[in-house]
């Protein structure tokens, strides 16, 4: 299975997510690096998000890759079933700030926001 880089993104990443992650693979002198986007078993709700900076190619044979804001995203064939049509964005407000998924392929979440079932 090929993977080719699709302008039109799956998964989309905010401009807030964005100029966050860039500022992190900067600081990290990882510019060309991008965020692998996964879903993993766990979590109260039964399935958990991950995110990580992926800095090689990825799986070649698998990922599939696509471009949001700038953002190079790195999103196996799995994960890819759950998160078709998700949103990366990062929310800092008083309680602290991180990244969020809004996932609408998730029919429940539980209150961390970082778990959720289908």
């Amino acid at each position: 299975m090929s993977t080719a880089t699709s302008s039109a993104s799956v998964i989309n990443v905010t401009a807030a997510a964005a100029t966050k992650i860039s500022a992190l693979l900067s600081e990290e002198s990882k510019q060309e690096a991008g965020l692998r986007v996964f879903v993993q078993g766990g979590g109260c709700s039964g399935f958990q998000y991950g995110l990580m900076i992926e800095e090689g190619a990825g799986d070649a044979e698998s990922d599939r890759i696509f471009e949001s804001n700038g953002v190079k995203l790195f999103v196996d064939p799995i994960s890819l079933r759950y998160l078709s049509g998700a949103e990366v964005d990062f929310v800092d407000n008083l309680m602290g700030g991180g990244f969020t998924i809004k996932n609408p392929n998730a029919k429940s979440t539980c209150g961390c926001g970082s778990s959720f079932g289908v």
